[in-house]
């Protein structure tokens, strides 16, 4: 079986989908790896280190023409899919709920599409294939290091000839994978944190990495299935608005990281939020996307300051600003992935396997049918993924 690796052709993306160091177990499971020229290079892994690894570097025509499964970041771009063959297969993070057409496109042509953000997080044994997980990790390192370069002052408490300096006082909005990662490293580097989740069973999580839970008055349960929290009502979101708002007036910084897979992120930071917190504070967030963020004067991919002196981040892809750490970790999210479907060197679709059952999402000639009902599934309003 070929395998081949795209290189990612997105704006402002450096990530690549396999790294050298992945080659070897997957040539040990019967698969010829072929690279396309360049793919690695903005990650920092040259087309000489895939060579020492033992693929076979080619061009981008001969990639897509020879190759049995391609693995990639993103789903393919127009272009890219004029170039998919019949009965291939393309794995990535292909955000099927985003562009149902796109996923109709690919079953038209016959083309097996397998989505990595379709995970269930829930298996234990998939923990290992979790990629939303592994770049959330990264996501929310990186944007602790964000609000730390913007922030005017210190993050630890220090005391010098010169006076003591305060610690900064950090809200962390959404206690998932991110989330915890940003407590963990404002923590680290000395910040006071607080936390703040609608599901009442994250609060041991954060306490266990120094962070101090808020407890909203206003709180309801609101856990949902697969892990995930559910969609509040609007009379639920107005509740914990009005109190949520006074805590973050408080903040130094505010880190948000609450989404809805493929819907607008829910609105946690408001308009009137920003406008009392203090000339200095720092936003940064999350879950900026063409769909929205978080905060209610995000720009995705823009960094503004509003008139009262708040700076507000829309990073919109975290990961890629440290692509060789997040290649690392995708590649081996994806090479488990791609194991747990091959046997003696060929790709076997088990359909009551539920790791397969939940990602494949188009397969001979069609879109499957879990996948068709989570893309005809209705949008909620309000509530939040964290």
């Amino acid at each position: 079986m070929r395998v081949g690796v795209a290189r990612e052709i997105a704006p402002d993306e450096q990530r690549v989908a396999l790294v050298p160091e992945s080659i070897k177990k997957l040539r040990d499971a019967g698969m010829t790896i072929l690279v396309e020229r360049g793919a690695g290079a903005a990650a920092h892994f040259p087309d000489q280190s895939y060579v020492e690894a033992g693929a076979k570097i080619v061009n981008t025509a001969t990639l897509y023409a020879t190759s049995d499964v391609i693995l990639r970041i993103h789903r393919p771009t127009p272009a890219e899919a004029t170039m998919l063959h019949e009965d291939q297969v393309v794995i990535g993070l292909l955000a099927p709920l985003l562009d149902p057409h796109a996923m109709a496109g690919l079953a038209r042509h016959r083309v097996t599409a397998i989505s990595l953000d379709a995970i269930p997080r829930t298996l234990s044994r998939s923990q290992a294939m979790d990629a939303l997980s592994s770049q959330a990790n990264v996501g929310g390192y990186k944007a602790v290091l964000i609000a730390a370069n913007a922030f005017g002052r210190y993050f630890p408490l220090l005391t010098t000839p010169a006076g003591t300096a305060k610690p900064a006082n950090i809200l962390v909005l959404g206690v998932g994978v991110a989330g915890l990662q940003a407590i963990a490293t404002a923590r680290r580097l000395g910040a006071m944190v607080r936390a703040y989740d609608v599901r009442r069973e994250t609060k041991e999580q954060a306490e266990s990495l120094g962070a101090q839970f808020v407890s909203l008055q206003s709180a309801i349960e609101a856990t949902g299935q697969g892990g995930y929290a559910r969609a509040l009502t609007p009379a639920e979101q107005a509740a914990q608005q009005a109190e949520l708002n006074g805590i973050i007036a408080t903040c130094d910084i505010v880190i948000t990281t609450a989404q809805v897979p493929g819907r607008r992120p829910p609105i946690l930071v408001t308009r009137a939020a920003v406008e009392a917190m203090k000339t200095g504070s720092v936003i940064v967030d999350m879950a900026a996307s063409e769909l929205g963020g978080n905060c209610e004067l995000s720009r995705p991919g823009k960094v503004i300051t509003t008139p009262n002196g708040v700076e507000i981040y829309a990073p919109t892809n975290l990961p890629a600003s440290m692509p060789t750490g997040a290649s690392i970790f995708y590649s081996r999210n994806i090479s488990n992935l791609l194991l747990n479907f091959v046997a003696d060197g060929k790709l076997n679709l088990d359909f009551d396997d539920e790791v397969t059952a939940a990602t494949v999402i188009t397969h001979d000639g069609k879109v499957v049918q879990a996948a068709t009902l989570r893309l005809l599934q209705p949008a909620p309003k309000g509530g939040a993924q964290a």
